[in-house]
C-alpha cells in the first residue's frame, strides 16, 4: 500500500511534504501590492508564498492564523533611510558624525532596524552610512544570519560626493575633519569609487549630484554629466544601479542624462524637468517627510504657523511630478526622523495630492520594481518572498491604517502577531 502511496503522489504532482511548513492567512481582504481583493486567503511555504485566491487543496499539516478586521498586504518598502543616522532633534548630523563612536552607530542601528521590522517594513533601501564607513554591510549579514531581527537591506554603503562640497565643514580651513561620504576627484576617481563600493558590498551607489556648496550656500551641481554618465556605467557593469541626491533643475537634468535609476528629493523640479524623467523612465523618491520633519525642529509649528515658503514649494513640485505621470517611489529619508515612523511619508503621500491606492503600490510593488527586486519581493503572488503584514482597518480608505500594524511575516517567519 506504501508503495501505491508513493505512485499516487508521483503521479498526481503533489509537492506537499511532511517536512514543509504550511501557514494560511485569512484577512478580511488582500492587497497584492496592485489591487484589492475581497474572500483571498495566502497560502505560504516554507518562506515562499505558494497560493493565493480560493484555495481549495490546503495540505493537512496547515497552520491557519486569522486575522479578522485587517488588511493583509506585502511587507512595506522604505525607499529611503539611513539606519546609522537617528533624528536630528535628538543630535545633529554634524555631532552624529563626529563624535558618536562607530560603535554606538551600530548599537543604535540595531534598534533601527528592529523597530522599522516591526512597523511593517520588510525591506529597506539603506542610501548611505553617513560617515559610518561600510558598516551597514555588517548589518546586513547580521540580519541575514539571524543575529539579530531587522528588515531586508539594499545596501550603498559610502555613498559619493566631490570632493570640497559635502560636511562636516570645519570653520579653519587648516583642518580636515572625517567626511560624511566618499570624496571623489575626476571622472576616473568616480569610477574607482563605485568598483570599491561594490567591492565592499554595495547593492546601489549613491551620489550627491549637487548639495549646498554654492557661495551663499545654496545647492549647486557637483558633477558633470560626463562624471554621472561614468558611474552609471561602471555601475552597471557591476549590475547595480546609480541613485542621486539631488534638488536643483541642473543636478537633476544631468542626472536624468546620465540614465540614473531614481532622483532622490527633487525639490526644484520643474515641470520640464519632470517631463524628462517620465521620458527616460526616472523614478522620484520625493522624501516629503524629511523636510516636514527639519522645519519642526527648527521650530516651525506645524497646523498653527503659516506653511514655509520651502514647503510649498515641495508641495508644487511633488505635485508636477504627478501631473507628468513620473513614476514615484515611497522613501522618507527615515533617518532625520525617527525609525519605526517611517509611514510618516506615505501619509504625506495622501497628503500631498497622491491617492492612497497609488501610495500603497508605491510602498511595494512600484518600489520592487524600480529598485529590480519585483520578482522577489513586492507582491503577493506565488512564487515570491513571503514577506507580509497585516494593519488593522482599510488603509485605502484611510491611509492612517497603515500604522496600524498587527502582524508581520518576513521570509516565512512570523516577528510580529498582535
Amino acid at each position: 500500500m506504501r508503495f501505491l502511496f508513493w505512485i499516487f503522489l508521483l503521479i498526481t504532482g503533489s509537492s506537499f511534504s511532511q517536512n514543509d511548513k504550511y501557514i494560511l492567512l485569512k484577512a478580511d481582504r488582500v492587497f497584492d501590492g496592485e489591487n484589492m481583493h475581497s474572500n483571498w486567503t495566502v497560502l505560504v511555504k516554507n518562506n515562499k508564498i505558494e497560493q493565493v485566491g480560493l484555495i481549495q487543496n490546503i495540505p493537512g499539516n496547515t497552520e491557519t492564523i486569522n486575522l479578522p478586521g485587517t488588511t493583509l498586504m506585502p511587507g512595506l518598502i522604505e525607499g529611503h533611510s539611513h539606519l546609522f543616522l537617528h533624528p536630528y532633534n535628538e543630535t545633529s548630523w554634524n555631532d552624529q558624525v563626529l563624535k558618536e563612536s562607530r560603535a554606538e552607530r551600530t548599537a543604535r542601528a540595531v534598534n533601527h532596524a528592529k523597530a522599522t521590522l516591526s512597523a511593517g517594513f520588510t525591506t529597506v533601501r539603506d542610501l548611505g552610512t553617513e560617515g559610518a564607513m561600510y558598516d551597514d554591510a555588517g548589518l546586513k549579514k547580521a540580519i541575514e544570519k539571524g543575529v539579530i531581527q531587522g528588515p531586508r537591506m539594499i545596501i550603498a554603503t559610502k555613498a559619493i560626493v566631490a570632493k570640497g562640497t559635502y560636511g562636516p565643514r570645519s570653520e579653519s580651513p587648516d583642518v580636515e575633519l572625517p567626511q560624511g561620504a566618499a570624496e571623489v576627484v575626476g571622472i576616473e576617481d568616480i569610477a574607482n569609487e563605485v568598483r570599491t563600493q561594490i567591492g565592499k558590498g554595495a547593492d546601489v551607489i549613491k551620489i550627491y549630484a549637487d548639495y549646498r556648496w554654492g557661495q551663499n550656500g545654496e545647492a549647486m551641481p557637483t558633477f558633470s554629466e560626463e562624471a554621472l554618465t561614468m558611474a552609471v556605467a561602471t555601475a552597471k557593469n557591476g549590475g547595480r544601479q546609480v541613485v542621486v541626491h539631488s534638488s536643483t533643475p541642473e543636478g537633476m537634468r544631468r542626472s536624468i542624462l546620465a540614465g540614473v535609476s531614481t532622483i532622490e528629493h527633487g525639490d526644484d523640479g520643474t515641470a520640464e524637468i519632470f517631463r524628462l524623467m517620465k521620458e527616460r523612465k526616472v523614478a522620484l523618491c520625493p522624501t516629503l517627510a524629511a523636510g516636514d520633519a527639519i522645519l519642526q525642529y527648527r521650530g516651525w509649528k506645524k497646523g498653527v504657523d503659516p506653511e514655509p515658503a520651502s514647503l510649498v514649494n515641495k508641495k508644487k513640485s511633488f505635485q508636477l511630478a504627478l501631473q507628468a505621470g513620473v513614476t514615484i517611489c515611497m522613501g522618507g529619508d527615515v533617518g532625520v526622523f525617527a525609525h519605526g515612523d517611517n509611514a510618516r511619508e506615505m501619509e504625506m503621500m495622501v497628503e500631498y495630492g497622491m491617492k492612497p491606492l497609488e501610495v500603497l503600490r508605491s510602498a511595494t510593488s512600484v518600489n520592487a520594481d524600480v529598485f529590480g527586486y519585483g520578482t522577489k519581493f513586492g507582491r503577493i503572488k506565488p512564487g515570491l518572498f513571503a514577506d507580509m503584514i497585516a494593519v488593522q482597518g482599510n488603509p485605502v480608505e484611510d491611509i492612517k491604517a497603515i500604522k496600524k500594524v498587527v502582524f508581520v511575516m518576513k521570509d516565512g517567519k512570523v516577528y510580529k502577531r498582535d
